[in-house]
């Protein structure tokens, strides 16, 4: 179908096939958390860095369009549930294909926590929305999460393996699942799904290097690219990390090119601080 390959263009890059994703649909879950406050501020990091494409649910569209600056792919997600919730692991569906593509979406979202006590009811509604996104020729990205009682560790490779199968199997163009620590293990994820996979960036983590590691490895292991919200957003500087990731997933650049790059951004940031304080003295 045409329109879901012309669209699928806008998310992911046409020449490598992959993509740098940055989910900003956090708000519903947690609230105006540091990083996503002004979201028209946000979206113009990320986009300065080279993300592919963007998340946000339906009422933030609006909101962060900038009307300049580099284009960007916008993905509309479907469902939410809150941390305040008693039952925080229970999406529940609050957009259709259809809102999504009268707000001018290139793709549409869905979350899955799978190993739960409403495992049934999210899965259904995966079904419902794989149907209309299918009839729309609307790609659809599933985020598949094992989570609850019956999952002991979330990033075991052999549940891993499982949500993004299941993701495949129900009829995603692209999953997105937890990494498993090692590009060994992430391989025989990404063999056993069948459409192209790509990784969350998780917890905020506590360094640039852990952050590319994790990225470099998913990629060695044929990795579609990545879908990375908080450790980017929240960084001290958007659009310098957006742009390392860039460097790894779309131009094949280790980690330490990667790193190199983040650190000559920051000795130059560094000294503008500093003739900005000479400057303000002199004046």
């Amino acid at each position: 179908m045409i329109g879901k390959a012309i669209r699928m263009e806008r998310i992911m890059d046409r020449k490598t096939g992959k993509t740098v994703i940055v989910p900003m649909d956090h708000g519903v879950t947690a609230g105006p958390i540091l990083g996503i406050t002004n979201m028209k501020e946000a979206m113009r990091q990320v986009a300065a860095g080279g993300a592919n494409a963007v998340v946000e649910h339906k009422g933030m569209v609006a909101r962060g369009h900038r009307r300049s600056g580099p284009d960007m792919g916008l993905i509309v997600h479907l469902s939410a549930s809150t941390s305040l919730s008693p039952h925080p692991n229970a999406k529940t569906l609050v957009c259709t294909v259809e809102e999504a593509i009268k707000l001018g979406a290139d793709a549409v979202s869905i979350h899955v926590n799978i190993g739960n006590g409403h495992e049934k009811e999210m899965l259904a509604d995966f079904g419902k929305v794989a149907l209309s996104a299918a009839e729309w020729g609307m790609p659809l990205l599933a985020m598949i999460y094992p989570r609850g009682e019956k999952v002991k560790d979330e990033y075991d490779p052999a549940v891993i393996k499982h949500a993004a199968r299941l993701g495949a199997e129900l009829g995603a163009d692209m999953v997105k699942v937890s990494y498993t620590g090692s590009p060994e293990t992430f391989r025989e994820v990404v063999e056993g799904c069948h459409v192209p996979v790509i990784i969350a960036g998780g917890p905020k983590m506590g360094s640039d290097r852990a952050i590319l590691e994790m990225v470099r490895g998913a990629i060695d292991a044929g990795a579609a690219g990545t879908s990375i919200g908080r450790n980017v957003f929240q960084h001290q500087n958007p659009t310098r990390i957006v742009r390392a990731l860039a460097m790894i997933v779309h131009e094949g650049a280790g980690v330490e090119k990667a790193l190199e790059f983040l650190n000559q951004q920051e000795q130059a940031d560094g000294e503008n601080e500093q003739l900005g304080l000479k400057l303000a003295r002199v004046s």
